[in-house]
């Protein structure tokens, strides 16, 4: 079994690749990773929040933006003068989802050499006791372990009193760990699904072990509403016993950080090229 090596995960990806002047000036914040989130959250504002504030439908489109470095373009469009790591009004910010804050958050994160991953799963926090799709970071710490941080709600409570900084086991499962506790009978699947929305299911764990797949192994942070491949059979619940054989063997390589094994899953389920066009 190769094992993705922690370094792999300190350098960008696709859609986490800053130029150097931005890195320069995140490096010359001098933050700890939580307080790098925090940076992360100031710039983006949540649908809701961002309807709240008043905000027309054209600047809702901006969370169908993809790389981190259009995210900071737009957020320094929208207000020039203030300083990266300073408060902004809701409507100086980018509207994004948690997919969004966990990558940006990624890209800080990684500009000063800190390894880093977004993944999505499912968070136990929102409306307890079920588990709502959602995107966190992980990155690599000085205690040598992956810390779970939830850069939208850093500083924040939840419903739930989720330790935001350093999710407490369970708070968060990647959408590999759902699945396995699901196969192994100690979750029900439609547990596991979209707040405000009726899709629950196995059809939304199967798809997110599909971009968690995409993020750990590719870096390749998809957004939450993509579809690609056995997709949308998997949420027409169409797909049968072969395919979820399949995501059993996602899932497990997932919790093994096996590169080899997330490789050969590119046949089936690799993000297509033009996705993002």
């Amino acid at each position: 079994m190769d094992r993705i090596g922690i370094e792999f995960f300190a350098g960008p990806g696709p859609y986490t690749e800053l130029d150097r002047p931005t890195c320069e000036l995140i490096r010359s914040l001098e933050l700890d990773p939580v307080g790098l989130c925090v940076v992360a959250q100031g710039l983006l504002v949540a649908p809701s929040d961002a309807f709240g504030a008043g905000l027309d439908a054209e600047r809702m489109m901006e969370r169908n933006t993809r790389p981190a470095a259009a995210l900071l373009a737009r957020a320094f469009e929208l207000d020039a003068a203030t300083p990266i790591q300073e408060p902004r009004s809701d409507a100086r910010r980018v509207v994004g989802t948690c997919r969004h804050y966990a990558v940006l958050a990624t890209a800080f994160l990684r500009a000063v050499g800190t390894p880093a991953r977004a993944r999505c799963g499912f968070a136990a926090y929102f409306v307890p006791p079920k588990f709502v799709d959602h995107w966190i970071v992980e990155y690599w710490s000085d205690a040598e372990r992956w810390v779970r941080i939830d850069p939208e709600y850093v500083h924040r409570t939840t419903p739930g009193g989720a330790r935001s900084e350093d999710l407490r086991p369970g708070e968060f499962l990647t959408a590999g760990e759902a699945w396995i506790d699901v196969r192994a009978g100690r979750a029900d699947p439609d547990d596991f699904g979209v707040f405000g929305t009726a899709n629950w299911g196995p059809g939304e764990i199967r798809g997110n072990a599909m971009r968690d797949l995409a993020s750990v192994a590719h870096k390749i942070e998809t957004l939450p509403w993509d579809e690609w491949g056995p997709m949308t059979d998997s949420y027409n619940g169409t797909t049968g016993d072969d395919f979820d054989a399949l995501i059993d063997d996602v899932a497990a390589a997932l919790r093994d950080d096996d590169r080899d094994a997330m490789l050969r899953f590119d046949a089936d389920l690799a993000v297509p090229v033009g996705l993002d066009e």
